[in-house]
């Protein structure tokens, strides 16, 4: 079984391991809870892989205890969790739903009284549909109401939670779910996507005072990066792979980092909506930056015929997770994102949170005991043996999650993809950890001083 070496580039980093509510609740219907853009989308024909709705998965609206308890087995510092807007308002707006409240407040209550500190997402792709009926993220009102929600929780859970981060991955949000339709809400509108991403990013900036004014120690955001390279020495490669980083990277992260969008009018890319004060509130100083990372990307030119000016191709030479040959496995490329982004942004960057990492590969939907997981703990410890490579290299980085505690659903590919640490039959909710759960929790008491 691979090893990681807990010498001194790992030591101090924290330890903790990520859900979302969509993917583990279940519980769609459950009183009081509304409907979201997610539900909307596991309802339409053809959406969803294997045509499953998230029901029952997990279940973790009714099983929390058993997510706490196997966070606490780990001995995790952190429990990285999200909140699911329409439990907390069904609509996206007006008084909180006290049913989805209370349930937050167990699983809070929960993870401290075993020893783990509760770390919320306030926002995991799940937008209410009647916000999404109004024009979703393509709207500012969507950020006005998402400073509204930000305060219903913050102050129902202000008193026990310290440390937050706002939005998930609006890179995901803004270009597979609006700009090409592989996510919800599942609209195809290329470059017009891009208010999207001034609108989270807006929403972001809204929620941190809130945040702040209810005894928040800690707040961040959570970009998914990644590393991207051109597939040749071409003129017209190098071209493409800037364009791509700048709309999967430049732009969610330097609005944050320095106040400002890279520059779009010499691509040809439409402004973005701002507003006096937009860019001073979005970059008002964070205390950490989440960055999800799971695989490098490779850019060639697109087609003369093609809509967009970029196409992603196979990296060479690189094994690949179980999504395909575009998730290609090269962990030295986290080492190298994060020394550029420490060289790029500089005093400007806080302390990183590694917020997501992990990997999902084929597993039966039914097991006896626990599965021997060995390609996902090779995969961990390369990635985490990376993230000391950064640090010993000068990059503050402070902690390390994996993703997943569990089995979910895997948003457009069901039930098909398994991401866990512990393995789940998504018809009984039935847990068995695997043996990447038991390695992790090895790595973590290693580490410990």
């Amino acid at each position: 079984m691979p090893e990681v070496s807990v010498g001194e580039a790992l030591q101090g980093l924290r330890w903790s391991v990520a859900t979302a509510a969509f993917q583990i609740e279940g519980a769609r219907h459950a009183e009081g809870r509304g409907r979201s853009m997610w539900d909307d989308f596991v309802e339409t024909s053809g959406a969803v892989r294997d045509g499953s709705t998230a029901e029952p998965g997990p279940d973790s609206y009714h099983r929390w205890q058993e997510d706490v308890e196997l966070a606490a087995r780990l001995g995790v510092d952190r429990y990285r969790f999200s909140i699911s807007w329409v439990r907390v308002q069904p609509d996206g707006r007006g008084p909180a739903e006290p049913r989805g409240l209370a349930y937050y407040d167990r699983l809070v209550d929960d993870l401290l009284t075993g020893g783990v500190t509760p770390l919320p997402t306030l926002y995991h792709w799940d937008l209410p549909s009647a916000l999404e009926a109004e024009g979703g993220w393509l709207e500012r009102a969507t950020a006005e109401r998402f400073r509204d929600y930000a305060e219903i929780v913050a102050d129902a859970l202000g008193d026990r939670v310290a440390h937050w981060y706002t939005i998930n991955e609006p890179v995901s949000t803004s270009l597979q779910g609006y700009a090409i339709g592989e996510l919800a809400p599942a609209r195809q509108l290329l470059f017009g996507s891009l208010p999207t991403v001034h609108h989270q990013l807006l929403a972001h900036g809204f929620a941190v005072p809130v945040l702040r004014a209810h005894g928040a120690e800690s707040v961040g955001i959570v970009n998914n990066h990644t590393l991207v390279r051109p597939a040749t020495e071409s003129q017209a490669d190098a071209v493409a792979a800037h364009v791509y980083d700048l709309l999967h990277n430049r732009i969610f992260a330097e609005p944050i980092l320095v106040g400002r969008y890279p520059d779009l009018e010499s691509l040809r890319l439409p402004p973005m909506p701002v507003q006096d004060g937009d860019l001073e509130l979005i970059a008002s100083p964070t205390d950490v930056y989440g960055l999800n990372f799971y695989n490098p990307t490779t850019v060639a030119a697109a087609p003369a015929e093609s809509p967009i000016p970029f196409e992603i191709v196979p990296t060479p030479g690189a094994a690949h997770t179980g999504f395909g040959e575009l998730w290609p496995i090269v962990p030295e490329s986290l080492t190298e994102l994060l020394v550029e982004f420490d060289a790029r942004y500089g005093a400007s960057l806080p302390p990183i949170a590694i917020a997501e990492n992990g990997a999902s590969f084929p597993e039966p939907d039914v097991v006896d005991g626990p599965l021997h997981d060995t390609e996902r703990i090779d995969y961990l410890a390369q990635h985490i043996a990376a993230v000391g490579r950064a640090r010993e290299a000068g990059v503050r980085v402070e902690e390390y999650t994996v993703w997943s505690l569990l089995d979910n659903f895997e948003w457009a590919e069901g039930f098909t993809q398994r991401f866990g640490l512990v393995h789940v039959d998504q018809a009984t909710s039935t847990r068995t950890p695997k043996a990447s759960f038991d390695w992790y929790r090895g790595v973590i008491a290693e580490a410990r001083p």
